[in-house]
């Protein structure tokens, strides 16, 4: 069966659902899925935070995987919500259970949400 525009973006929103429903229920009851917002995207998942600092995830139920660009949509997506540091959450293709899916983030997101700063971002 080929993938068409309307059960993608199908998959999509269920994916979504999926990972907000898992971290409310796992991490703070407030997650949930976030309205889209057009050109200022912050991210598909809202309310999901650490230590007071914001977080993005992109959200991905895709049969390939582009990690660049969707670690660069991230990022973006990260700027906007003036976030402590982005992520993605892709489908593992196989596993049904949320938490059998796959996060991806960049080493200098994983040492800002060690340390709580991205001070060392700047120096880059």
């Amino acid at each position: 069966m080929t993938r068409t525009r309307a059960s993608a973006k199908k998959a999509g929103t269920s994916f979504e659902r999926m990972v907000a429903d898992y971290l409310a229920e796992h991490v703070d009851d407030r997650i949930d899925r976030r309205v889209k917002t057009g050109a200022k995207d912050r991210g598909d998942i809202a309310g999901l935070r650490h230590h007071g600092h914001r977080l993005v995830i992109e959200c991905k139920n895709a049969a390939k995987t582009l990690l660049g660009p969707w670690a660069g949509e991230a990022e973006v997506e990260r700027g906007n919500d003036d976030a402590l540091a982005g992520m993605v959450v892709h489908k593992r293709h196989g596993k049904g259970r949320p938490e059998d899916q796959w996060v991806t983030l960049t080493m200098g997101d994983l040492v800002a949400l060690l340390t709580l700063s991205r001070d060392h971002l700047n120096n880059s």
